[in-house]
């Protein structure tokens, strides 16, 4: 308990979500572009974090609001992250000291705050004391937080809490008298440090092929930096800036449920924005085989699909019957009305004709901005990712 003399703790912003949460993730990066590739420098190892909330209240429930705003804005809140929101494994009970869950999949701090909400009415905080890998002790047992001695574990909401200021006015719009929605956008301090995931490595780089996080077509553009030069007598002539082709793409990342949620932020968060590079498929089938591969050939037979030179260097995916495979062409000749490509070594198994072969793409995301809508149901955001030298 706080003694007499000591600050008030920060409001708690205890209104539960009700439609779709947005989360804003900032980085800072400057690319200095050369003429062969460029070089990125991370002036923000640490995202800015920035969540919308929606919340459908009553006539009650709009005067608290507009009460809270009122007499904190300016200063620092409270804020249940319930985009990271969890049910407990185990029903709770007044005078429980613990919460069953797993920690690994948000943002849980010892010392800090925990909301818990029961049947999507307001939420309480607790003191955390201490996280394990499946339960959260607290600091305190139990009491005031629940309605009743024991609550069932399916009628019970837990989220972690951080602190967080106010970034734009809290906005009210009613319905009916007693119906409404109130929009309040929060910036979150002390940005946690996530683990990568685990995905497949080839030559030093992650490559992205998880299908629980990919779900959406690709759709690309094909650039080269161009300056265009016209004296208005002649003809317009295109002068290159730069030897890189660059391949722009956006793509769109879908998940349903906590842990390829959790997956999913830790695979933005490794990206640090514009910074890091990663593979990705093209999952174009442009490699279409005329003929199966035994187990030891590194040579492959294709049908034309670039002039001979274009191939060399270039990494692609075959989609085994096992797993995927990734290789790096290293010669490409032709072969009658075929183009006969030698790879950088065999696949250790036969190849079927029937394989689907794609280029890999070295790629990093084009903005230093990502955004995160987090639905009742799935997560989705939508990434701009831009080729970068191999």
């Amino acid at each position: 308990m706080p003694e007499v003399g000591d600050p008030l703790p920060p409001p708690l912003w205890a209104f539960p979500a009700a439609q779709e949460i947005t989360e804003v993730l900032e980085w800072r990066t400057d690319v200095l572009a050369s003429r062969a590739g460029e070089q990125r420098i991370a002036l923000r190892p640490r995202p800015r974090e920035i969540v919308t909330f929606r919340h459908r209240l009553d006539a009650l429930g709009m005067a608290r609001a507009a009460e809270l705003a009122r007499a904190g804005f300016a200063g620092e809140w409270q804020v249940p992250l319930w985009h990271m929101a969890l049910q407990p494994n185990a029903d709770l009970a007044q005078g429980a000291n613990e919460i069953l869950l797993d920690t690994g999949l948000a943002d849980f701090r010892m010392g800090d705050a925990a909301a818990i909400a029961v049947d999507g009415r307001e939420a309480a905080a607790v003191t955390i004391g201490n996280v394990q890998a499946d339960r959260l002790i607290l600091a305190e047992p139990l009491v005031l937080q629940l309605p009743s001695p024991t609550v069932a574990a399916r009628r019970i909401t837990i989220a972690p809490v951080r602190a967080g200021v106010l970034t734009a006015g809290v906005e009210i719009a009613r319905r009916r008298q007693s119906d409404g929605t109130v929009t309040a956008s929060f910036l979150l301090c002390d940005a946690p440090d996530l683990i990568a995931p685990v995905l497949p490595t080839y030559l030093g780089r992650p490559v992205q092929t998880d299908p629980s996080i990919l779900r959406r077509p690709l759709t690309a553009s094909l650039r080269r930096a161009v300056e265009y030069v016209d004296n208005g007598f002649g003809p317009v002539v295109a002068e290159p800036l730069r030897d890189v082709f660059e391949r722009g793409e956006t793509i769109t990342l879908k998940t349903q449920g906590p842990i390829a949620r959790h997956a999913l932020r830790r695979w933005l968060w490794s990206l640090r924005g514009r910074q890091a590079s990663f593979w990705l498929p093209t999952w174009g089938r442009e490699l279409q085989l005329r003929a199966a591969m035994t187990q030891g050939s590194v040579l492959m037979r294709v049908a034309p699909v670039a002039s001979l030179p274009a191939y060399v260097g270039r990494a692609i995916l075959l989609e085994m019957p096992s797993t995927l495979r990734f290789r790096t062409i290293t010669a490409a000749i032709a072969e009658g009305a075929d183009h006969r490509l030698t790879l950088s070594s065999n696949l250790g198994e036969p190849v079927p004709l029937t394989t689907k072969v794609h280029f890999l793409t070295a790629m990093r995301a084009d903005a230093d901005r990502v955004e995160i809508q987090h639905g009742s149901v799935a997560n989705e955001v939508t990434l701009p990712v831009i080729e970068v030298p191999g």
